[in-house]
């Protein structure tokens, strides 16, 4: 089979490798679609794994091979998958936060070597342990939309960490389709969503997906034009590596209002350098600076329904398709995103 093989920094090669073997109670899924996450990217283009890898985790595709002792599928079906799944027994499990659970970092979907999700190879092996992720597509969707159901998950997730009422107003940073789900799946909760991004596309986008009103980042009157519109802001979405829009939400909200950080995942010294906060608006003010990484599987079935039956109807988002053996142009318009794109899938 083909496989796009990291071998180490910014050096992904597309290789032949042996199709996956499974064992009586694992899976072998023929991919058809896998999103390009922001996190793979960070890995190859930051080097922070060692090599080799097949990246790839937002995976949708159909099940060839079924192990003797799998309940619940048959050869043919049509599924999108989830790999991490937690153990939900430990501390971490116990106080819901299924991320830092030492069994959901673990990884368990893979094409070959360590296992790091293998969308970006023809077949993938899932294992045990990860099955309960496994979500069945129906007929009238899209592997497509299979393989959105991994970062709806992270927003969902993240969303439900914002104590808000109906009525409330945030500010979401960030327009791209992290930010655009943020903006979509708040306002269906009656929130009341401004929208900031440098791209003024992203910002047209913003107002069709449901933002009240919708301000270019890169404007010098930025921060009173916000205020002007929202003089109550409740939460702050940060949804782009910025410092800078951290620092403009903690001044725009409301004291005790919220804070969340979804997009500053690339650690000080690989690339990233300290940011100075006045901790004082913290504690006087009783501000909650808080983040929310990676998904929550306990939401799966909340995220599929909301998926397959498009209330949220991610497709619009899916701007950009590339074959797999484009898997590194894929990757590369993702890093660098022009005006008009948005997700980026690589299909079969």
């Amino acid at each position: 089979m083909s496989a796009v093989v990291y071998r180490g920094r910014d050096d992904l090669r597309i290789e032949t490798l042996d199709v996956p073997q499974i064992q009586s109670g694992e899976l072998l899924v023929k991919v058809a679609a896998c999103g390009v996450c922001p996190t793979d990217i960070k890995k190859i283009h930051y080097g922070t794994v060692p090599p080799p890898r097949i990246f790839g985790h937002e995976t949708a595709g159909t099940i060839v091979k079924r192990g003797a002792r799998v309940k619940g599928f048959r050869i043919g079906d049509r599924v999108a998958l989830h790999h991490h799944v937690p153990c939900l027994k430990c501390h971490f499990c116990r106080h819901h936060a299924f991320a830092q659970c030492p069994g959901y970092k673990r990884t368990g979907i893979t094409a070959g070597f360590e296992p790091a999700g293998g969308g970006y190879a023809e077949y993938v092996r899932v294992m045990p342990f990860v099955l309960p992720g496994v979500v069945k597509i129906p007929a009238r969707n899209t592997f497509a939309e299979g393989a959105m159901l991994e970062p709806v998950n992270t927003v969902l997730k993240a969303v439900k960490r914002l104590s808000l009422l109906r009525g409330d107003s945030v500010l979401i940073a960030g327009q791209g389709p992290i930010g655009l789900m943020f903006t979509k799946i708040l306002s269906l909760h009656g929130i009341k969503v401004a929208a900031t991004d440098l791209l003024e596309p992203r910002l047209k986008l913003a107002l069709k997906w449901g933002a009240r009103h919708a301000f270019n980042a890169g404007n010098a009157n930025l921060m009173a034009e916000i205020r002007s519109a929202y003089p109550i802001l409740d939460a702050a979405v940060i949804a782009v590596p910025s410092d800078a829009a951290v620092l403009q939400a903690m001044e725009l909200v409301r004291g005790s209002a919220q804070i969340l950080l979804f997009a500053h995942t690339t650690p000080v010294g690989r690339g990233c350098s300290r940011a100075a906060l006045d901790f004082s608006s913290i504690c006087l003010e009783e501000k909650d600076l808080i983040g929310s990484y990676s998904s929550d599987w306990t939401l799966q079935k909340e995220v599929a329904k909301l998926v397959f039956s498009r209330r949220l109807d991610i497709r619009p988002l899916i701007t950009h398709t590339f074959p797999l053996n484009q898997t590194p142009a894929a990757i590369a318009l993702a890093t660098n995103p022009s005006p008009e794109s948005l997700k980026v899938i690589v299909v079969q």
